[in-house]
């Protein structure tokens, strides 16, 4: 669905944005449509609507009003043109990719990404013939180097998942642009709260809600934003899905019917209504409550995780620590200029009695929750080369900074001082039990 014009600020709009009194009852809240289908006005009405020369409803797996009004928040919270709402951060990364590209074609990837999109992308490698070429490090000239006449895309995070590395936007956004590129950015651990990278020069977003945007836990959900930025038009047959003509709708070109959100309508036919994962309406009612908070969740999401990452820092059981924040630390200079509230709430650690310290540590926790996930309210703590990122190869876990002795901890809200005394806790259990 396509954004309203910015004319709120952040705050305000994560309240309002997308969502209305119900025209029918009064009702303020949001309402769950709970259907698969919708009634037609006319069989001329349902015939437009399928060949896409109308827009409506039509079933709920290719869009749902309760899912519309989650779409509409989104898109007005990054500054997008649209967005398109999935049933998880993984099929979000998935439909981008395969909406970018078909079997033969390469992507610059970084060489620093959650776990669960490298081994997406190795397997598509693997199955499909669309290659990852990762950058040598996290630089925009490393980007730029490992471009080829092959590549449809160049992929990253905002803030890299576990290590909380702040990647350099606007520089690789440049290369982008000069290469005639799309800049595809993970934007789940920073949240539009901190980072917006279309102000940047991105010109797609995908999001997992499962994390901050929805925030409490309790959902999964996927989101791919369209900055309406990018000249699909100049890139002619290269770009297939939106500048070559869909038999299938008589013969549409979505770049010629849909000039300003053709990625995010290409997303949708070809990824809602030909492959299908679609997102619930519940899970769109339950994360449209969880971004009514998100400045102030985010604020103190990060206030924690920086009192607590400094204070890991400074414990002789520990080895490093990866919270840019934190004075002195690699990437302090990119964290103060994309993210001055802070870098948000993931973050590594290193213990000097390796693995087996990580994984002591891990099972004497009390307050933090052994869970995979991330960005809820609660804290949670995981060993990334056992569960995360354990399909990647060695020398993989390694670049992305999650070895034996690394911990991931994803730091809630709670009191900062009862996070620190379970922590400390934790510690000296490790010390007594292995020392």
């Amino acid at each position: 669905m396509t954004a309203e014009p910015k004319t709120l600020r952040f705050a305000t709009q994560a309240v309002h944005a997308g969502a209305a009194p119900d025209p029918a009852t009064g009702a303020r809240v949001q309402p769950i449509y709970f259907t698969n289908g919708f009634v037609f006005d006319s069989t001329e009405q349902a015939a437009d609507i399928f060949a896409m020369r109308k827009t409506g409803f039509s079933y709920s797996r290719g869009s749902n009003p309760t899912v519309a009004a989650l779409e509409r928040r989104v898109a007005a919270l990054e500054g997008a043109k649209a967005a398109v709402a999935v049933s998880s951060g993984q099929s979000a990364v998935l439909l981008v990719m395969m909406t970018l590209m078909q079997t033969g074609d390469a992507y610059v990837a970084s060489p620093r990404l959650f776990g669960g999109s490298l081994g997406l992308m190795r397997r598509l490698e693997g199955r499909y013939d669309l290659t990852p070429q990762f950058a040598a490090d996290l630089t925009p000239e490393a980007f730029e180097a490992a471009i080829t006449p092959q590549t449809k895309a160049i992929i990253c995070e905002s803030i890299v998942n576990p290590c909380a590395t702040v990647m350099d936007i606007e520089g690789i956004a440049a290369v982008a642009k000069r290469h005639g590129l799309p800049l595809v950015i993970d934007n789940t651990l920073a949240s539009p709260a901190l980072i917006r990278p279309i102000e940047y020069g991105a010109d797609i977003i995908v999001h997992s809600t499962s994390k901050f945007l929805g925030g409490s836990g309790q959902v999964i959900g996927g989101m791919i934003c369209d900055a309406g930025t990018f000249d699909w038009k100049a890139q002619g047959s290269r770009y297939n899905l939106i500048n070559d003509p869909w038999p299938d709708y008589d013969g549409l070109i979505v770049s010629d019917r849909f000039p300003e959100i053709s990625f995010a309508v290409a997303c949708r036919l070809f990824g809602l209504r030909d492959l299908g994962p679609g997102l619930s309406p519940m899970n769109a009612f339950l994360t449209l409550t969880g971004i009514e908070t998100l400045p102030l969740r985010m604020e103190r999401h990060c206030a924690n995780a920086k009192a607590v990452a400094a204070y890991l820092k400074d414990h002789p059981a520990v080895d490093w620590v990866s919270y840019p924040a934190l004075p002195g630390q690699k990437g302090e200079a990119l964290a103060n200029r994309y993210v001055p509230q802070g870098p948000g709430s993931i973050f590594t650690f290193a213990l000097k009695g390796g693995e087996p310290a990580a994984l002591a540590f891990i099972a004497n926790l009390e307050l933090v929750s052994h869970l995979v996930n991330i960005g809820e309210i609660k804290s949670l703590v995981i060993h990334p080369a056992t569960t995360t990122h354990r399909q990647l190869r060695p020398e993989e876990r390694a670049a992305a900074c999650v070895g034996p002795e690394t911990v991931r901890l994803s730091i809630g809200l709670e009191d900062p001082e009862d996070l620190i005394a379970d922590i400390e806790q934790a510690l000296a259990k490790v010390g007594a039990q292995i020392g």
